[in-house]
């Protein structure tokens, strides 16, 4: 006898409809699985026969041929495990045929128990699309299985569970307590904890109206990695579309919290310089997301940028300007979505105190070198570029503090909202998505700014690209201001956020 079971594979943060096929023949005691499968899948074997005998059910005798198709595409991980074993089960009519049209995905224990999985969301997501009403996880998967809305999730603890549910004992389904859409929950972190500093806080700002790459240099001790981690406190909140995005990613990648919760929070990642490349842009024999992917719609903060591998650093320019990233691999081609704010710092110099004659004595020689570490190209794809300097006594005695997260995030939602507004027919949200002829369409500037920017542009040998860079943040700087234009005090503004330009010429 054959049976076919509904399951599913993950392609990227995509899901793809699997069948399961199970035929039980006459023959020798065989077990054979077929389909592309790799190894975790292959190990299924002993797993499902350890699963289905201590489960209380006899163990079919006679050829197993299990086919996982599409059979060109392969498959990957233990999701496969309650599948195949609800498929033999079906064969030897210990469950009914019904239960071939409901979707299975979980790992079996040897006693029969069922362990979580990953990507159960984009699984889920893809059940729903293909017109399943429901789906059978394990009960550590439901919460999240259940975040999609229109199909029925079945939580279940065992093999024997679902011998129950498809017998008589039907279990109900999964009913998700009911939670507020939260912003970012700041765990005591907030903006006017920081003192001093104010030219960098303005920069913050503005990078984060318009979704700017910002780059932060200067001394230790400065208060850089500070900011960075409270820049995501002032960052809009999550649409209910780019959460879904976010908690396929984690889900794929396995980090979600508890496997219960959707990503209400802007992810804030912040990799050490060893990582490597794979790591950070995804990768490895079977791909899976790397840190680009992981700050999907949030922020990537990387510390002492020019301690980083080049090659590391280098990869980061097609995801900068593409917003997803390509990993191509013999078994397939994966897209993952890379739409991050990358924020980076460094010091000016390699013992960090450029400028200070009694602490720094770095030669000419090392500090350009340290510097060049940092191409061009990369340099060119940072909008934003500003010095932070040492806080003087007085700033910190004097017990002053800024403004809170709070008021400055009402700021960046206005600056957005006209954003939006104006770009609602054009497929972009941010100032820094603008095309060339966007650029020419929206930010249009009068005689002097266009006197002052062209002399900029002589003076401090600028790209192309980087002449667009600076009409870009200079329209985010009208919009924190309410301006319907250009005006000269924002190219000038703009313009001093070129710190690299101006002073640490490389």
């Amino acid at each position: 006898m054959t049976s076919k079971m509904y399951t599913g594979a993950v392609i990227g943060v995509d899901g793809m409809l699997v069948e399961a096929e199970v035929d039980i023949s006459p023959g020798m005691p065989q077990f054979d699985i077929v389909g592309l499968p790799d190894s975790s899948i292959k190990e299924a074997k002993e797993r499902v026969r350890s699963a289905i005998k201590n489960s209380g059910v006899v163990f079919p005798n006679g050829k197993i041929t299990v086919n996982l198709a599409p059979a060109y595409i392969r498959k990957e991980g233990s999701s496969f495990d309650l599948p195949i074993a609800c498929g033999i089960l079906t064969c030897s009519y210990i469950l009914p045929e019904a239960a071939s049209e409901v979707f299975i995905a979980g790992e079996l224990a040897l006693d029969g128990r069922l362990r979580p999985v990953n990507g159960i969301l984009p699984m889920t997501l893809c059940a729903r699309d293909r017109g399943l009403k429901q789906i059978l996880v394990p009960a550590e998967n439901a919460e999240e299985a259940a975040l999609v809305k229109e199909i029925d999730v079945i939580p279940v603890n065992s093999l024997t569970d679902i011998c129950g549910h498809f017998r008589q004992d039907k279990i109900p389904p999964y009913k998700p307590a009911e939670k507020p859409a939260g912003a970012y929950v700041s765990q005591g972190i907030d903006f006017s904890d920081v003192k001093g500093q104010e030219h960098i806080k303005r920069a913050l700002e503005i990078a984060a109206a318009g979704k700017h790459n910002i780059l932060m240099i200067g001394p230790p001790g400065s208060g850089k990695t500070m900011m960075a981690k409270r820049l995501v406190t002032v960052l809009p909140d999550l649409t209910s579309e780019e959460s879904f995005e976010v908690t396929k990613v984690y889900s794929v990648a396995g980090q979600l919290k508890d496997r219960r919760s959707l990503v209400t929070e802007r992810p804030f990642r912040a990799p050490h310089h060893t990582i490597s490349y794979a790591a950070l842009v995804g990768g490895g024999k079977y791909p899976m997301p790397g840190e680009i992917s992981l700050a999907d719609k949030g922020v990537l903060f990387m510390d002492e940028l020019p301690e980083f591998q080049k090659s590391v650093l280098e990869v980061l320019r097609q995801p900068l300007e593409d917003k997803s990233i390509n990993i191509a691999r013999a078994s397939a081609n994966i897209t993952y979505p890379a739409d991050f704010m990358l924020v980076v710092s460094l010091n000016p110099c390699p013992c960090g105190y450029y400028g200070d004659n009694d602490k720094c004595k770095c030669p000419p020689k090392e500090i350009k070198k340290y510097l060049g570490r940092i191409s061009g190209p990369l340099l060119d794809r940072i909008d934003i570029q500003v010095e932070a300097r040492r806080v003087n006594y007085e700033e910190l005695e004097g017990g002053s503090t800024g403004e809170k997260s709070e008021t400055i995030k009402k700021r960046i939602k206005k600056a957005l909202e006209i954003q939006r507004h104006r770009y609602k027919n054009d497929k972009i949200t941010y100032n820094s998505e603008l095309t060339v002829p966007l650029t020419e369409k929206y930010c249009r500037l009068d005689a002097q700014s266009n006197a002052l920017l062209g002399k900029a542009f002589e003076a401090l040998g600028l790209s192309a690209r980087g002449y667009h860079k600076i009409i870009m943040v200079a329209r985010t700087i009208a919009d924190i201001a309410g301006s319907e234009n250009i005006l000269i005090s924002h190219i000038a503004e703009a313009l001093q956020l070129r710190s690299l330009d101006r002073k640490f010429r490389l």
